[in-house]
């Protein structure tokens, strides 16, 4: 595609359900045609981050009119990749009230005494709102499976810190965590998943950034040069999950994140898509009640 649509590239970021599926055929640097001025590619980015942050302000208020949906986001990445930035730019019109984001940490020791999807069950959105998860119960077939050792805390009865973990082990979890959002999607929590692609070599640029910046020094842990050092480890791990579990009903996007300007417009189109794919609708006042609002409006009118 030299000169592909916008529509095109946000269906090449979908991960398609039962296709082979190649992380490095995704461009982490991805910035759109390169014989357009840079200037005038962003300018067009962050118009159209702006015209979705409003449009998703709309449909937010749709949503929660409608009471029949809720829409839930996932967001998984490297670190640095720019989540909370993400969240924070593409979430800025919509009303608090009707949204919750949810960061997910290392577990608890409740939490541990609970199946994998039990922590993130108790988060999940109500009708009418939208739920987003920093991170989520695809750390179980993600960091997990990079370090299987975090399994000897979950008290699995089926496994031990002798045995040696099988393929069908994470084949197991993939099937368990699709039959999760499908039961979800059946009662009316519409899913999309997003994997934040950052380059191995932008993460470095993030992490020196952090370092040499005394206000950003906080954001730096020792422990994210310990899972820089398991990157292809990483990049295994996501490939096989998200090829597993990409689903119509709660598909997958690789969005290129080295340009943050990039990744903030391709998540806003696709949420205001979601949204609108839904097809919502405004409540009806029922003819019955039509008559005594009618009085209602000439009673303050005539105040």
């Amino acid at each position: 595609m030299k000169n592909p649509k916008l529509e095109d590239i946000l269906d090449y970021c979908r991960v398609r359900p039962g296709k082979k599926f190649r992380l490095k055929d995704h461009d982490p640097g991805w910035e759109g045609d390169r014989s357009i001025a840079e200037e005038r590619r962003r300018e067009f980015a962050e118009q159209l981050l702006a015209d979705n942050v409003a449009e998703l302000a709309e449909a937010q208020e749709q949503l929660y009119a409608s009471d029949t949906w809720s829409l839930l986001l996932v967001f998984q990445a490297m670190d640095a990749a720019g989540k909370d930035s993400t969240i924070k730019h593409v979430l800025s019109g919509v009303n608090p009230q009707g949204c919750h984001v949810t960061s997910f940490k290392q577990p608890s020791v409740e939490e541990l005494d609970h199946d994998y999807l039990w922590r993130c069950s108790k988060a999940l959105p109500e009708r009418g709102r939208i739920g987003i998860f920093n991170r989520s119960y695809y750390e179980e077939v993600l960091v997990v499976r990079v370090h299987p050792e975090y399994l000897k805390f979950q008290q699995l009865p089926t496994f031990s810190t002798s045995d040696k973990i099988k393929k069908t082990f994470w084949q197991d979890r993939y099937a368990q965590i699709n039959h999760f959002e499908e039961h979800l999607t059946r009662n009316g929590t519409a899913i999309v998943k997003f994997f934040l692609n950052v380059s191995k070599e932008e993460q470095r640029t993030r992490f020196l950034a952090r370092l040499n910046e005394p206000d950003k020094l906080w954001k730096f842990s020792l422990g994210d040069l310990k899972e820089r050092a398991r990157w292809d480890d990483y990049m295994e791990a996501y490939q096989d999950c998200l090829e597993a579990t990409s689903t119509e009903q709660a598909p997958w996007y690789v969005i290129p994140a080295d340009n943050k300007w990039v990744m903030r417009a391709m998540v806003s189109r696709i949420i205001v898509q979601t949204i609108r794919s839904l097809n919502l609708k405004w409540p009806t006042v029922p003819e019955s009640d039509r008559a005594e609002l009618e009085a209602a409006r000439r009673q303050l009118e005539s105040e």
